[in-house]
């Protein structure tokens, strides 16, 4: 890192901080050129009980064990270790043994204090590079991380331009050679010094998410040293009764489809806790349906199923999605609605057949940037009841989509570009609440719009452009501060507010014009002014020539002719 970040904010950005573009979403007011907002990083560091069980467990377990078992900080406190959380109580104590923790109940062997010496010395790593991130920073947004990124490309390609016009550039007639090349190399030096400068922030940024990303893999591994250290401890934790259950559900469904080709599956509502590797292997199936069961994890085998189009995951406990789902070139309709999904990952973007895509009621604070890129045949786009604060700007390329809904969600604003949806029909942009204050012009530009939720935000007018609207025939705007158009106007109904909006631009137009011909009569005068006064100059200078040469003549008519005779 360089000693490049050091996240100190000298003021907090709030949550209702809006997202800029440029680096002013990074530079805020307060802020020195490292010290970027909390809104914009997860402040997550500590290693989630659900992903890792046996590693939180045996960290939260380290003050009570002692730092000379750790191989830690060698500065740190015998009796508390300020990069713990507080101790648990130890379960063969008196005092909790009649409540012992989840975990010890479902792997007595934690209890065994070799083993859980062993598997604290193995986790040292972990506890000193926290340690480290704790100083440096959480973790960046995703979008800042992406904002990081495309500053780095631009400042790349203004550098190729300025360097490519220093080359060009003619060298003066008056300069020497060797003097010139001096100036450009100097000026070379100039130009990539102060790319550099610029370069820095974003650097520092990336860097550090990808510091935390090597955090987020050294977890994954201390997690899996955990339970090899377990298993051989002659212990594994499993539920085998609820396994046998599963398997003898799951388990028809693979022979019957050794049997014929499947292409229907609907397991939905069986409490399954996970699926078998080897469902991957029905090639053949068409529509898959898991929904309102209990799983945590999809199986990375999914991808086998080439031929899938329907697949619906809703009602689970997914906390992410696998990569290899991006495989499904065939996928038209995915549900993962009502999940604990905090990101979608980047390749489903690649599953470019989808017509619906339902990610709501999870816990999402971002879309991937570029779905909308690549997701052009997408007809139905559900978000809402997540945690969403804007939209990516490539959603406006998704030419083919007639439904969105976004309601309740953090929503700032939406993006210019939401004006090239000119299919749209139906967008609910209904509760988010103190968030969302104002419209783009380009909503205008949504001529085939039909029902339109505003309702529980902070609108307080409505765009110029809103009169275009023509086919709007549902509108809502209650429990919003509306102050354009007047509140009986919006009381009247839709045909009414789209008048009143279309009157109001007709009038802006007018005055436009007004303004414009104004400034042309303005700009006409001025030239005829100007145009009068350089003919005189003009008729002046021939004047001035003129009578210079008669008086020059006058003056050659009369010399002495004396000066003339020969010495």
């Amino acid at each position: 890192m360089g000693g490049n970040v050091i996240i100190t904010p000298k003021q907090r950005i709030t949550s209702k901080t809006p997202l800029h573009s440029e680096r002013s979403v990074i530079l805020q007011k307060g802020f020195s050129i490292c010290q970027i907002p909390t809104p914009f990083f997860a402040l997550e560091m500590d290693p989630n009980p659900k992903s890792y069980p046996l590693l939180s467990y045996v960290m939260s377990r380290l003050p009570s064990i002692g730092p000379s078992k750790l191989a830690s900080a060698p500065d740190s406190d015998p009796g508390f270790d300020l990069e713990q959380p507080p101790p648990v109580p130890n379960p063969s104590s008196p005092s909790s043994s009649t409540n012992p923790p989840q975990i010890v109940d479902q792997m007595p062997y934690l209890s065994h204090p070799n083993v859980l010496a062993s598997m604290a010395h193995s986790v040292s790593d972990v506890a000193q590079t926290r340690s480290v991130l704790q100083t440096l920073g959480p973790r960046p947004d995703h979008e800042v991380v992406d904002m990081a990124r495309s500053k780095l490309g631009e400042i790349e390609a203004g550098l190729s331009k300025s360097l490519e016009e220093l080359v060009l550039s003619p060298r003066p007639v008056d300069v020497d050679r060797l003097e010139w090349r001096s100036h450009l190399a100097d000026k070379e030096q100039q130009i990539r010094q102060q790319a550099e400068k610029e370069k820095s922030i974003y650097k520092s940024i990336l860097q550090l998410d990808e510091m935390h990303e090597a955090y987020g893999k050294l977890l994954r591994e201390a997690e899996d040293r955990l339970v090899k250290i377990y298993e051989k401890a002659g212990k594994v934790a499993e539920n085998t009764e609820v396994v046998e259950e599963v398997n003898a559900e799951v388990v028809g469904v693979l022979e019957e489809a050794q049997g014929r080709g499947l292409e229907r599956v609907d397991l939905s509502g069986k409490k399954l806790r996970f699926l078998p590797e080897a469902f991957g292997k029905i090639s053949g199936l068409v529509l898959l349906n898991l929904s309102s069961n209990q799983l945590v994890v999809i199986p990375d085998s999914i991808a086998g199923l080439e031929k899938l189009e329907e697949l619906n995951l809703s009602s689970n406990l997914l906390e992410s999605l696998p990569d290899s789902i991006g495989l499904l070139q065939n996928l038209k309709i995915l549900d993962v609605s009502g999940n604990k999904l905090n990101a979608l990952p980047d390749t489903i973007c690649h599953c470019r057949s989808l017509i619906e895509l339902d990610v709501s009621f999870n816990s999402l604070s971002h879309l991937p940037t570029n779905l909308g890129n690549e997701l052009g045949n997408l007809l139905r786009l559900s978000f809402h009841l997540n945690k969403i604060r804007s939209l990516p700007t490539s959603v406006g390329e998704m030419r083919s989509l007639r439904f969105l809904d976004a309601h309740f969600n953090e929503l700032c604003g939406l993006p210019d570009e939401i004006g090239r949806l000119t299919n749209l029909e139906i967008l609910n942009l209904s509760s988010n609440f103190t968030d969302l204050r104002e419209l783009p012009d380009t909503i205008g530009e949504l001529t085939n719009l039909k029902e339109l939720d505003l309702s529980n935000n902070q609108i307080q007018a409505l765009p110029d452009t809103f009169g275009r609207l023509d086919k709007l025939t549902k509108l809502n705007l209650e429990q919003n501060p509306i102050v354009i158009p007047p509140l009986e106007i919006v009381n009247q109904g839709v045909d009414a507010v789209k008048t009143f909006m279309a009157k109001r631009w007709l009038d802006i137009l007018v005055e436009e014009e007004r303004k414009c011909m104004q400034e042309v009569n303005e700009q006409a005068q001025t030239g005829w002014l100007t145009r009068s006064t350089s003919w005189l100059k003009n008729y002046a200078s021939v004047v001035s020539e003129r009578v210079s040469s008669y008086l020059g003549a006058a003056e050659g008519s009369r010399r002495d002719p004396y000066l003339d005779e020969p010495r």
